[in-house]
This record gives structure tokens, C-alpha cells and sequence, in this order.
């Protein structure tokens, strides 16, 4: 997913698998958000632009709430914050339809990520055979925290001090512009950005957009410390 990105980026990056996910070992029992950011910590450099997507922008924010000495700058790609109790109620009926029909689950993840985007179909299938080969029990684990991850590091969203970016495809129907915006309002000194156009896998929709945006804001941070 963060190959293009990474292309494109013009700086030594480092991409990290969450806990469960790619090389990691599946989780086998629930699991924490701090958890989740602890695995990260101990493989993250000393310091670092710090980058997360989705899931990965809920344990971005974790590890720049609790371990701020670690965190460069913070920026959150397509992450949710502070859901609605109908934002909730959505969220919770995902997983209840991955916990009975983990294969319908993916195919509806598949329509909320591309649906009416230009990502060549090829790509679209790449994804389709990662969704299809998670360890189902780790899967759920891990989403079970995505779910309900943005109450756990809501209270600590106004004590951050590190430079933030959110940004969020204008289309995407899970981690909305509204979101975006609710994390940059309530991280202090935090931007917000909407991409037009864009659903939730921006990386992979739009990997120029996301490099530009992360350039930027990178060169800014340095130009303000400089």
C-alpha cells in the first residue's frame, strides 16, 4: 500500500506493519490501542515524521500523545476521531457483519475503498487478495480496536504538542471530512486538509496528492524551526 508513496517521497522512509498485520504475527487475543502502539514504539527510528493510515493514525496519535520525544511531526491519513453515536452505530454494524460473514465484510470494504474511483482494477485485486488471506481472528481483534480506538485517545487529542497534519479523501464514507476536520480542531495548532475526489485508500488512489501534502507540511515544519 505505501509502496507508491514511498516512491515518490524523496526522503528515506521506513514502513512499519501494525501488530497483525503483514509480517507481524497474527494477533490471537484482544489487544489494546496502546498495545497496538507499543508494538509499533519498539521497531519506530529514535525520531521521526511520523505517518499513519486508518488504524494506523489512531496508533500515530498514541504513540505522539504518550511519547512525544519520538514524534518530529504527526500526520494522520484517513484517520477517524471522536465518531457520533450514529458514526458509532455504523462502525459496530461492520464489524458485527465481519464477526458473522468475514467474506462479505471484505467485498464491503472493497466498495466503501474504490467504488467509482479510477484505480486501475488490477490494484483494486491486490487488495481484494490481502483482505481475503487476514487470519480472520486477527483480523477482528484488530478491528475491534479501530472501532472503538478514537474514544480511547480522544482525551489526550488537546494535549499533543507535536506539529499535525490530518488529511481525508473528500469522499471517503468512513473516515470523513468531518472527521479530519474534528482532529485538527481538536489538536492544538493542527491543519486539516480535504483531497477532492478521493475515497478512503488515498495511497493507493492518489499516492501524488498524499506526497505533495507531506512534503509540504514536512518542509513548513522545518522552515518554522529554522
Amino acid at each position: 500500500m505505501w509502496t507508491p508513496v514511498r516512491e515518490a517521497l524523496g526522503r528515506e522512509s521506513v514502513a512499519l506493519d501494525l501488530p497483525g498485520h503483514g509480517g507481524q504475527p497474527p494477533l490471537t487475543q484482544p489487544v489494546t490501542l496502546a498495545e497496538m502502539a507499543d508494538g509499533v514504539l519498539a521497531r519506530l527510528p529514535e525520531r521521526s515524521h511520523l505517518v499513519g493510515f486508518s488504524l494506523g493514525a489512531l496508533v500515530a496519535q498514541h504513540i505522539a500523545a504518550f511519547h512525544p520525544e519520538r514524534v518530529e511531526t504527526l500526520t494522520c491519513v484517513s484517520s477517524v476521531c471522536r465518531r457520533t453515536e450514529a458514526e458509532s452505530r455504523a462502525v459496530e454494524d461492520r464489524l458485527a457483519v465481519a464477526e458473522a460473514d468475514f467474506a462479505a465484510s471484505t467485498e464491503a470494504s472493497i466498495e466503501r475503498w474504490y467504488a467509482g474511483t479510477t484505480v486501475p482494477e488490477a490494484l483494486v485485486e491486490d487488495t481484494r487478495r490481502v483482505l481475503q488471506a487476514n487470519d480472520p481472528e486477527s483480523f477482528l481483534h484488530a478491528y475491534r480496536v479501530f472501532a472503538r480506538g478514537d474514544a480511547a485517545i480522544a482525551p489526550e487529542l488537546g494535549h499533543m504538542g507535536a506539529p499535525t497534519l490530518a488529511l481525508t479523501g473528500e469522499l471517503d464514507p468512513g473516515s470523513t471530512p468531518d472527521m479530519t476536520r474534528r482532529l485538527a480542531e481538536a489538536i492544538p495548532g493542527a491543519r486539516a486538509l480535504i483531497v477532492p475526489g478521493a475515497r478512503h485508500m488515498l495511497p493507493v488512489q492518489d499516492p501524488q496528492a498524499l506526497v505533495l501534502a507531506l512534503n509540504e507540511f514536512i518542509h513548513d515544519t522545518e522552515g518554522a524551526v529554522a
